[in-house]
């Protein structure tokens, strides 16, 4: 997870020297970003698939192969549009798909009773990851630039990846499977709804969720270039935040084994919506720093509640696509957040309007979470 999250962070760093050396807006040098969690999410259904049907091995060593690929090539572009295919097709769709969607469903069916914090350390991965290459990424980006730093990138992860993947080859127990699966709370209306339409309720809530996630992630190291205080602040702040994400998807996941996915995601929302607010009126150095870390501890166990969501109200036997397809819509709405926000700079020439759009899709993500849970809620009062 650590090695295949490289995909999803280090564009981010690179992204005012990509945007310089190619002569292009904001907006456009913001699209490399939005390919890749595009293909990370379509990619990660897919993978999730061959996981179910396979095991996770081989998703990793397809990923691990073009994920090394796709920074080589991407290292050797000749104009922006061939960067921005790299990391949409090889980096994002077949490479660091392989190490999120599959890793956190197949995690999900070796565990019952700790399913929570189980998830969490898994998932904790990605952001373990997000905190350890911003400030290695930036370090060489300054001493030998971003082309040279993309190929030892691409070589490492790719290698390693790949030998890895050779110790995941054990498949989770079948009993486990079939617990699980009876352990399902949901039946064949989950909230009431039907598997279709819960489905797509949840899909909608983690679009809108990572549209506002992804405001702070994507744009951090632009917005304090642009600020004065430099890229290398900017990425030691999303270092930083990547790093509380860890803390807060481990606490998240304890919190969730007590009381509930839905209400870990309605908890992590209301938190995410507060320190978004908090960007607008502070924009000092010391501010910053806090911000970003009070970011990274509300909004780390957002993303993983879905997945329990996914195990506490479908079938087990249905883990990977289900799962795969909640996250391919949160990479989506990583993906139009952090093209929107670059748009948004474009034509207003200041990032407030971009923290104010994030607002507004977190405040949709809360509606949701706050409806599925009063219908949960609604149904079990019937019952009794």
């Amino acid at each position: 997870m650590v090695l295949g999250a490289s995909g999803m962070y280090v564009v981010a760093v690179v992204l005012p020297a990509v945007q310089a050396e190619f002569g292009v807006a904001r907006g456009m040098a913001s699209i490399p970003y939005t390919l890749t969690m595009i293909g990370l999410g379509i990619g990660g259904v897919g993978m999730g698939r061959l996981a179910d049907r396979f095991g996770v091995t081989l998703p990793l060593l397809i990923g691990g192969a073009c994920m090394g690929a796709g920074f080589v090539l991407a290292a050797m572009a000749p104009n922006i549009w061939v960067f921005m295919l790299s990391h949409g097709i090889l980096i994002g769709l077949l490479g660091s798909s392989s190490t999120f969607s599959p890793l956190i469903a197949d995690t999900s069916l070796w565990f019952v009773k700790r399913r929570g914090i189980a998830v969490a350390v898994c998932a904790s991965g990605n952001y373990l990851g997000g905190a350890i290459w911003p400030p290695i990424v930036q370090h060489y980006v300054d001493s030998v630039g971003w082309r040279q730093t993309y190929i030892g990138l691409g070589l490492g992860c790719g290698i390693l990846m790949c030998l890895l993947a050779l110790l995941m080859r054990p498949r989770p127990p079948a009993a486990v499977a079939r617990a699980g699966s009876a352990a399902a709370g949901g039946g064949a209306r989950p909230f009431g709804l039907s598997s279709k339409q819960a489905q797509i309720v949840l899909c909608i809530a983690g679009v809108c969720c990572c549209v506002a996630m992804s405001m702070p992630q994507v744009h951090i190291v632009a917005y304090c270039g642009d600020l004065g205080y430099g890229p290398a602040r900017g990425a030691q702040m999303l270092s930083l935040m990547l790093a509380c994400g860890v803390v807060s998807r481990l606490v998240s996941g304890a919190i969730c084994d007590r009381i509930g996915g839905l209400r870990t995601l309605l908890l992590g929302s209301t938190l995410q919506c507060i320190s978004l607010l908090l960007f607008l009126p502070f924009d000092g150095l010391a501010s910053l720093y806090v911000i970003s870390a009070m970011f990274g501890l509300f909004q780390g166990g957002i993303v993983p509640s879905y997945a329990i969501i996914v195990r506490e109200y479908f079938p087990a036997s249905e883990a990977g696509e289900r799962v795969g397809s909640v996250i391919m819509c949160t990479m989506l709405g990583m993906a139009l957040g952090g093209w929107m926000s670059g748009k948004i700079f474009d034509l207003t020439g200041s990032y407030h309007a971009a923290f104010a759009n994030g607002i507004a899709w977190n405040l949709v993500n809360f509606a949701i979470a706050f409806a599925l849970l009063s219908r949960v809620r609604s149904r079990r009062i019937q019952t009794a």
